[in-house]
């Protein structure tokens, strides 16, 4: 329990809004906590950037919501943070941060029975490989694809339109052609990247309709969530007496916040409300 027996704050960061997925999984488990979420959409995409700029944005991003926010615990809801400036932000915040990586690994441990997984995600997610380690680490076998269309897709609003469906078919055509080449049976598709979740029904409708009906789909928003909930050992489930707290969400943008205002609540699927305007600086 926080300081004045009041729930603890939990910080998650993106570079955009599209981790408000997983935000909207976290408070689907700890309702009664209370989160603060930094979308850093004036420096985004974090993808065109080199590693030092993106672990000196996203330490930025952290230390804000530690310092000024009183974040206790830290949710990177971010892909390419997560696979390019984990370790930067862990030295920059004396709090507990955890990515969105290595829970989507976890994850498709656990589902997989064949050993072999296929990843989705951005270009630079990709290029970084760094689910194809974390896969590894666990003794899994995984290809990586980019599947660049869709996250444009996703902020136009076209989650069941038939030419997304289409795209989604040709992309995991190509990726499983690729299992084939390499002699691998998938079993487990990771969606890494957060933008992905509100997309998964038509993924999964597109793999029943492909012959691949028995392929899991493993959302790494949820697998993060279900890992923070671990992580933050139940402490921010339940204020003393059992009594019980609305969720409480503040937002925050370094650019574009209607914009925001306006995408982030088909992400959250709830109002996001006021989005207040910050400026960590270049």
């Amino acid at each position: 329990m926080s300081k004045a027996g009041r729930q603890p704050v939990i910080g998650v960061f993106d570079s955009g809004f599209g981790g408000l997925t997983v935000l909207r999984a976290l408070i689907e488990r700890l309702p009664q906590a209370r989160y603060a979420f930094l979308g850093d959409t004036a420096r985004l995409p974090y993808g065109s950037k080199s590693r030092r700029t993106i672990a000196r944005y996203a330490a930025q991003s952290a230390q804000f919501l530690v310092r000024e926010q009183g974040a206790e615990f830290m949710v990177i809801a971010c892909n390419t943070a997560s696979a390019l400036a984990l370790d930067a932000i862990q030295d920059a915040v004396p709090v507990p941060v955890l990515g969105v990586i290595e829970p989507g690994a976890s994850a498709a441990q656990g589902a997989s029975a064949s050993g072999d997984v296929m990843v989705i995600a951005t270009d630079a997610t990709v290029h970084s490989h760094a689910y194809a380690a974390a896969c590894q680490a666990r003794g899994l076998r995984a290809i990586e694809k980019a599947c660049p269309l869709l996250v444009p897709l996703v902020e136009e609003g076209w989650t069941t339109h038939p030419v997304t469906a289409e795209v989604i078919r040709i992309y995991l055509g190509e990726l499983r052609a690729q299992a084939a080449a390499e002699g691998l049976k998938p079993d487990t598709l990771v969606l890494g990247c957060t933008h992905y979740p509100l997309l998964r029904r038509l993924i999964e409708q597109v793999l029943a309709n492909n012959s691949a009906s028995g392929v899991r789909v493993i959302d790494s928003a949820e697998s993060t969530a279900e890992t923070a909930v671990k992580l933050f050992n139940g402490r921010a489930a339940a204020q003393p007496g059992g009594a019980l707290a609305q969720t409480e969400i503040r937002c925050f943008a370094t650019d574009s916040v209607k914009k925001f205002e306006r995408l982030g609540s088909r992400f959250l699927e709830r109002p996001v409300g006021r989005v207040e305007l910050i400026d960590l600086g270049g």
